[in-house]
Formats: C-alpha cells, sequence, structure tokens
C-alpha cells in the first residue's frame, strides 16, 4: 500500500532521525504536475548507479554524509549542504554514512 502524500498546508516533520536512520527508507512526500520531492534515504556503502533525471534537481543533505558522482568530478555532501543540478545531468549517490536528503525535482512546463 502506497504511503499518502502530503497535503497542501502539511506541515512535514525532516528532523534528523537519528538512531532510527538506519531502519528508514525513502518516502515521496508531494508528487504533482510540475514537481516531486521525496525523503531519499541512501545507507552506508549502498550505491545508486549513474542515472540521469529529466528535470532540474535539489538535494538538501539533512543529515549523514554521501559522495554524489558527477561526469568529470565528484561533491562530498554532509549534513546542511545543499546542492543543485541541471536536469539530464548524469550522477551516481555512495553513501558514506547513513544519510537523509530532501530531494526535489523541477519538471518544465
Amino acid at each position: 500500500m502506497a504511503l499518502p502524500h502530503a497535503k497542501p498546508g502539511q506541515v512535514v516533520d525532516l528532523s534528523p532521525l537519528g538512531p532510527k536512520l538506519r531502519d528508514a527508507i525513502s518516502i515521496a512526500l508531494i508528487k504533482e504536475k510540475h514537481f516531486e520531492t521525496a525523503r531519499l534515504i541512501i545507507h552506508a556503502g549502498e550505491d545508486m548507479p549513474p542515472h540521469k533525471v529529466a528535470g532540474d534537481i535539489m538535494l538538501h543533505c539533512l543529515e549523514g554524509r554521501i559522495v554524489l558522482g558527477l561526469a568529470a568530478s565528484e561533491v562530498s555532501l554532509k549534513s546542511g549542504d545543499w546542492l543543485f543540478l541541471k536536469g539530464g545531468e548524469l550522477h551516481s549517490l555512495k553513501g558514506i554514512e547513513d544519510s537523509s536528503l530532501l530531494l526535489t525535482i523541477l519538471f518544465g512546463k
């Protein structure tokens, strides 16, 4: 059964999960025509292979540490860091620590 998405005006708690992070899973928060947002969980040692997303991406690391692989470099994100990528940019993720990220994807109009 799918979890319900947040409704307009609903407060969503994105506080660090702390000890609950180890057992957490990624969840979609909102899926609308022009944007999508999710709490993305990447565990230590977990790899998300290279992929592309059609829309522009914003990643805000809420807790933990990941390495974002890009075509020509790698970027480390730690708690509090925020990053923007243009749509269609090839990227991968690797969990260095158990990590929670706020992922937002903006789709064209």
